[in-house]
């Protein structure tokens, strides 16, 4: 497989906005040409590379660079899959966006995907339906991962590890409860994070990550055997137990509530202030509500600002939360908001996150 040369076309300089530089490998060459042809044509993007497997991406990622790969994982050889490592490993910092039919028949895939660090995934349609709807939601999602970089340009700076604004002091009291959120890129954040986290710190997780229902069961299982503990999906009036991880359904709220001294959870679903369903948002304030200074907040990985107004209700409550960095998210949205409100006391990749949530809970 040869790469495709970088095409430079009329108007394309220093002075204009860099497009999106995207590889496509696929194993269709109808796909890859219609890709190809929707992709260019928005004027948006610059196809730099195609391959056919995941083994000739690999090869032609040593000699360019792009900001996003699109991948297929139905494919000879070792597969989309197996290969989303190493190909995440040649990718210079590309992200990788799986645009692959089981991204829709096979929910174990696609969340076996994003936990092995896949961006973000779209199902792929059929033969003469790449236009229309799917065509915009993959911009605009392609448009939301992207680290568009001049090539032309000195290498980027490091990306900021802080925001300008103060940080606040950790909450000193006794740790009762670990509420976290994530969006695009969270199945990988929260892997790192559990990977890195105490077996026991005597407390409940929350979990509220952004995912259809229909996935939701594959990712309890994924992300109990990710973390080494049990996580089940959220039941109205489930009692919370010390170090059981218990996620938001996809089509509802997790929120958390007080019951003869125990705490519970509670499935709402209300309308929340950043439109998602599941939100960060009901999550963090119910805690805020319940426990106050004894919850702390995490904000990983995610576009949009989900969380910003549960976090704010829960520093105001004297609690306190920590964000994922800029530099190991896949897309710096919801931790940055809420950095740079003030509101964040760390701000840290994930594996950071998990030993400062230890030492919170003594669990070090």
């Amino acid at each position: 497989m040869t790469p495709a040369l970088a095409r430079t076309g009329p108007g394309y300089g220093r002075s204009e906005k860099p497009r999106i530089r995207l590889m496509i490998v696929d194993d269709s060459m109808v796909a890859r040409a219609v890709l190809t042809r929707m992709l260019e044509g928005d004027g948006g993007f610059e196809i730099i590379g195609v391959a056919g497997t995941a083994e000739d991406a690999i090869d032609a990622l040593a000699q360019v660079r792009v900001d996003i790969i699109l991948l297929d994982l139905e494919m000879p050889g070792a597969g989309g899959l197996k290969s989303i490592p190493g190909i995440l490993a040649a990718a210079h910092g590309a992200q990788v966006m799986i645009v692959s039919s089981l991204a829709e028949e096979g929910a174990e895939d696609t969340v076996a995907a994003l936990a092995l660090g896949a961006a973000d995934t779209l199902p792929k349609p059929g033969t003469g339906r790449f236009n229309g709807r799917f065509a915009e939601v993959l911009m605009g999602k392609l448009r939301a991962i992207g680290r568009v970089r001049d090539q032309d340009s000195p290498p980027a700076q490091p990306a900021r590890a802080a925001s300008a604004a103060p940080m606040r002091v950790m909450a000193t009291e006794p740790l009762r409860l670990l509420a976290m959120g994530a969006s695009t890129g969270g199945i990988h954040a929260l892997s790192a994070f559990f990977q890195t986290l105490p077996p026991k710190i005597g407390v409940p997780i929350l979990v509220t990550q952004h995912l259809p229902a229909p996935f939701m069961t594959v990712f309890a299982r994924q992300l109990s055997n990710a973390a080494g503990r049990e996580a089940i999906v959220a039941e109205d009036g489930l009692r919370l137990l010390p170090d059981r991880i218990v996620i938001a359904p996809g089509d509802a709220h997790l929120t958390v509530d007080i019951s003869g001294g125990k705490l519970v959870a509670r499935l709402v679903r209300n309308r929340s202030a950043s439109g998602c369903l599941p939100s960060v948002d009901p999550m963090l304030a119910s805690a805020a509500a319940m426990v106050g200074p004894e919850a702390l907040g995490v904000v990983l990985t995610g576009m949009g600002r989900d969380g910003l107004e549960g976090a704010i209700a829960l520093v105001a409550a004297g609690g306190s939360v920590i964000v994922q960095d800029e530099a190991s998210s896949a897309v710096w949205g919801m931790p940055r908001a809420v950095a740079d409100a003030g509101l964040a006391c760390a701000i840290l990749p994930p594996a950071k996150i998990a030993r400062r949530v230890a030492a919170r809970a003594g669990a070090e």
